[in-house]
């Protein structure tokens, strides 16, 4: 891991050629680098998101967060926001996609970037990873406790509905960190999902850590789970390491 990097906040063209917020980590004193597009969760463009992103630079990646909330409420803060997000019903899935990969294009031009581009998300931003990955040309794609991908519970927004169906199309291999706690999604939901991917004849590996619920890399929640996380984390740097590596 190399320490060395710099962050800002940028504008870049996201769905629709809107011109949207987004955070920006660049890793120092490496000259050839793979792209990590970092999808936030329904929490927001928040701090600990934008240290997330900070951590892939650190480890080599050039790293971008698109604000997906930003037309809701320009300039407000992340809990306000994303509740103007969640009382409009959500990111819908097409901007959602046209923001990443505008995000993506925005990687791909910069100097230095050797054009492989990921994505990760968590929680909305798993399921939102996957979208991207079925949408979009990736070189990998990481869901980290996304729910809604299979089935959709009775309390998410109306305009949500299950995205199994573009399993077909998925461009990339996908990694999946999931809890053997978390009802969102359950395990069984999640072997589903294995059992579909394995049909089209996907590139896929799920690992469910038992013990761990929903949002386990989270280290500012109860939900932490320091074990989980730290494998996972292992997970995704091997991951990433094979499939965006110069």
């Amino acid at each position: 891991m190399k320490e060395s990097l710099t962050a800002e906040t940028i504008t870049i063209t996201g769905h629709g050629g809107d011109e949207i917020e987004a955070y920006l980590a660049r890793p120092g004193d490496t000259e050839t680098f793979g792209g990590v597009v970092v999808i936030h969760h329904m929490p927001g463009y928040d701090t600990s998101s934008k240290e997330i992103t900070r951590k892939f630079a650190a480890h080599g990646y050039l790293a971008i967060m698109p604000n997906l909330h930003y037309r809701d409420a320009p300039g407000a803060s992340p809990d306000d926001a994303a509740a103007a997000s969640r009382a409009g019903g959500g990111v819908p899935d097409e901007r959602l996609v046209g923001d990443v990969g505008g995000a993506a294009d925005f990687l791909r031009g910069q100097p230095g970037c050797n054009g492989k581009v990921g994505t990760i998300g968590y929680c909305s931003g798993g399921r939102q990873s996957f979208l991207a990955a079925c949408s979009l040309p990736l070189q990998a794609a990481v869901d980290c406790y996304g729910g809604a991908v299979v089935h959709v519970p009775a309390q998410a927004p109306a305009s949500m509905k299950p995205i199994v169906g573009l399993a077909e199309h998925l461009s990339c291999p996908l990694l999946g960190l999931f809890g053997a706690d978390d009802q969102f999604p359950p395990p069984a939901e999640t072997a589903e999902l294995s059992a579909v991917l394995d049909k089209f004849g996907k590139a896929h590996e799920f690992h469910t850590f038992a013990g761990a619920g929903h949002a386990f890399f989270s280290p500012d929640r109860p939900s932490y789970r320091v074990d989980a996380a730290t494998e996972g984390w292992a997970l995704v740097w091997d991951f990433f390491g094979r499939h965006l590596a110069s």
